[in-house]
C-alpha cells in the first residue's frame, strides 16, 4: 500500500512528532509502531493507560492512538480524564467492537477519529496527520499567548489601566476623564504601550486585548494614581 508522510514539518516545530500508542494487543501496538517509523514518525507504545501515565506527555507536537477496550481505564473514560485534567493531547480512538455510541461519544469528547479495527494503514496515517497538525496549532497558540502576557506583565501599572480602557473601545479624551488625566498624558502612555506590545496599529492592539481578555478584568481593575 502506498503511504503518504503527514503534512510537511513547520521552520517553528522542527522537533520529531510523536504518536503515542496504547492497545493491549502487542501484535498491533508493533505493527503500528512500525507504520509511524516508516514515514518519520517517533511511536512510543504503551499496553494500558496506566503504563502510559508513568511517562510524561511529550514536549511536542504529539497525538494519541487509543483504543476503546482496555484493561483497567477504558479509552474513552481516559478520554473523559484528560478533558477533566486540561490536557489537549488530541486522540483518534480505534475499537474491533465500535458501535454508533462509542464513536458518538468519542467525537463528541474531542475526538479527531474513530477508526474500527481492521483499518487501513492510509487511513490512520491520514488521522494522525490531522492530529498532529491540531497539535502543532495549539502549541504554537499557547507559546504565542505565553509571550503576549509576558509583553503585558512587562506594562505598567497605569499602562495597564490605559490599555484595558483603549482596548474596551474609549478614546483619548475619554480615557483620560476616566482616570483623572490630561489627554497628552494619555497619549504618551498610549505610545509606550505600542512599543512594549510590539504592535504598530490600535487594530493590534485590540486584538492583543481580546486574546488577554481584559475586558473581563477591566471593572475590577484597581485604579493607579499618577
Amino acid at each position: 500500500m502506498t503511504q503518504r508522510r503527514p503534512s510537511k514539518l513547520t521552520d517553528a516545530a522542527l522537533e520529531t512528532p510523536v504518536v503515542l500508542v496504547v492497545d493491549d494487543d502487542p501484535s498491533l501496538r508493533e505493527a503500528l509502531g512500525r507504520l509511524f517509523r516508516s514515514v518519520g514518525l517517533e511511536s512510543r507504545l504503551f499496553s494500558s493507560v496506566p503504563e502510559l501515565l508513568l511517562h510524561k506527555f511529550p514536549a511536542v507536537a504529539c497525538c494519541l492512538v487509543l483504543d476503546i477496550r482496555l484493561p483497567g481505564v477504558s479509552g474513552l473514560d481516559f478520554q473523559a480524564q484528560m478533558a477533566n485534567s486540561n490536557i489537549h493531547v488530541p486522540i483518534i480512538m480505534m475499537t474491533g467492537h465500535g458501535d454508533i455510541p462509542m464513536s458518538v461519544r468519542a467525537m463528541k469528547g474531542g475526538a479527531v477519529d474513530f477508526l474500527t479495527k481492521p483499518f487501513r494503514d492510509q487511513d490512520m496515517l491520514d488521522a494522525v496527520g490531522q492530529a498532529i497538525e491540531r497539535d502543532r496549532n495549539r502549541r504554537d497558540s499557547d507559546k504565542a499567548l505565553a509571550e503576549l502576557r509576558e509583553r503585558f506583565e512587562s506594562l505598567t501599572p497605569r499602562e495597564r489601566e490605559i490599555m484595558a480602557l483603549v482596548t474596551a473601545g474609549l478614546m483619548n479624551k475619554q480615557v483620560a476623564g476616566e482616570l483623572g488625566l490630561s489627554e497628552i498624558t494619555v497619549k504618551i502612555h498610549r505610545g509606550h504601550i505600542m512599543r512594549k506590545m510590539t504592535v504598530r496599529s490600535l487594530a493590534d492592539l485590540v486584538r492583543a486585548g481580546e486574546a488577554l481578555e481584559l475586558h473581563r478584568a477591566t471593572k475590577s481593575m484597581p485604579r493607579t494614581s499618577g
